[in-house]
């Protein structure tokens, strides 16, 4: 059994919400993506990665079969478009079955792993990542740094023969909560506040989420943000 809570919000500085997501318990699917783009490109990027995600995990891909088909059908569209800003979308998922789990992300778009504490599963594709694993800065100067969303990797940006989709499998444990988030989450609230939110057993999975938005509105809500948090039980 999972029980999951979701929930998006544009913001208090952006005109539009780019964010959309998935959240199905059926089908052991939950999802993030986070468009980008001049116009309302970034809404069309991040539904139709959206949709061809869950349309390849319908029809029995695995997770990375369906990015790299969600990849493909963004860079198709984003090639219609002749505009100053590219159009693309990061995408961060996790399917869950009866033992175990998989997650697959691109771009800084994150998955996190509740069991007795936070950790993160997703690494960002990001160029603050790249200085950090470097050791040029740490994760401090990172939070602060000011390309801090430039990203290494998203769909429809990143050349299909260059795009990297990272993946990780774990067993499943009884009592292990997955948070799928995008950034106008994790800009605004730290890893530490995060988990005080998501370790409370004595509020439900929707709870949970709405308390992260909220705190996410309360630190300056300066993007879109959207979180789904999904419990094994």
């Amino acid at each position: 059994m999972i029980e999951f809570g979701h929930g998006t919000h544009v913001g208090l500085r952006r005109t539009r919400n780019e964010d959309t997501y998935y959240a199905d318990a059926a089908l052991g699917l939950f999802l993030v993506a986070d468009g980008m783009g001049g116009h309302q490109h970034g809404e069309v990027a991040s539904a139709l990665a959206r949709d061809a995600v869950v349309e390849g995990v319908r029809h029995g891909q695995s997770l990375a079969q369906a990015v790299h088909s969600a990849a493909t059908q963004v860079l198709e569209r984003a090639q219609r478009y002749d505009d100053a800003l590219p159009m693309g979308s990061t995408v961060a998922a996790i399917r869950i079955s009866d033992q175990s789990y998989e997650v697959v992300w691109v771009g800084d778009s994150r998955i996190y792993q509740w069991k007795n504490g936070l950790r993160q599963i997703s690494h960002d594709h990001s160029l603050v990542q790249r200085l950090v694993e470097a050791g040029l800065i740490d994760e401090l100067q990172a939070r602060r740094h000011p390309q801090r969303n430039v990203l290494t990797q998203a769909l429809g940006i990143t050349a299909l023969g260059q795009l990297h989709i990272s993946l990780a499998k774990g067993e499943l444990a009884p009592s292990m909560s997955f948070l799928v988030c995008s950034d106008g989450l994790t800009e605004e609230v730290d890893d530490n506040a995060i988990a005080g939110v998501v370790g409370r057993q004595d509020l439900a999975a929707q709870e949970c989420i709405d308390h992260l938005l909220l705190a996410a509105l309360d630190h300056g809500g300066s993007d879109n943000i959207t979180a789904i948090l999904a419990r094994v039980r």
